[in-house]
């Protein structure tokens, strides 16, 4: 049986972030039952950074699992599977606003819900362009919900994109560890 706790992660449509993540989730899976769930968008749409398939391909490989893609596949996860800990990277401004206004219409945004309901650690490590305008608001509101935290953040592009903030993902591993112990990592943006 193994001893690893379970970890959900759960991907949004911010495209140009899926290789910071890959290269962070061999890492992740040594230390994590890793369970991989899409949303909808980004199981089904193709861009300048790979094919859908070619993503939910190496979600599979990496896993070892078949990756949730719809909203009936991802509510078993809170109640029936009792993940410890549920990571959503990328999560975009979109999926932002789903959590902090508690909307659930795609597999990402129910997954969370299934999973917050067990009072179990959500981790977020967004990327959007509004971070700093749009999503600020919907960023404030889950900094002060209980068992939400947050992948350290900063500006990725402040020339070009002002208004645009970006997990660390170097930092996933560490900002779960911390959240399993209850634990929001510091500073959350730098």
């Amino acid at each position: 049986m193994d001893a690893r706790k379970k970890l959900g992660l759960a991907l949004c449509g911010s495209y140009c972030t899926y290789e910071k993540l890959f290269a962070a989730l061999p890492a992740l899976a040594e230390q994590y039952e890793l369970y991989p769930i899409m949303s909808e968008t980004a199981a089904e749409t193709d861009t300048r950074f790979g094919t859908a398939v070619s993503h939910i391909r190496r979600l599979t490989e990496l896993t070892g699992r078949r990756v949730v893609t719809t909203i009936p596949e991802a509510e078993p996860l809170g109640p029936a599977l009792g993940l410890d800990a549920l990571l959503i990277a990328p999560c975009t401004g979109g999926t932002l606003a789903k959590l902090a206004l508690g909307a659930t219409d795609s597999a990402v945004a129910m997954a969370a819900k299934a999973h917050l309901r067990n009072g179990r650690p959500l981790v977020v490590a967004f990327s959007t362009n509004d971070a700093l305008s749009g999503s600020a608001e919907n960023i404030a509101r889950l900094l002060n919900r209980k068992n939400v935290y947050f992948v350290p953040f900063h500006q990725d592009d402040p020339q070009r994109k002002p208004y645009s903030m970006q997990a660390d993902f170097s930092r996933l591993g560490e900002a779960v560890a911390a959240a399993l112990e209850g634990r929001q990592l510091q500073p959350i943006v730098y």
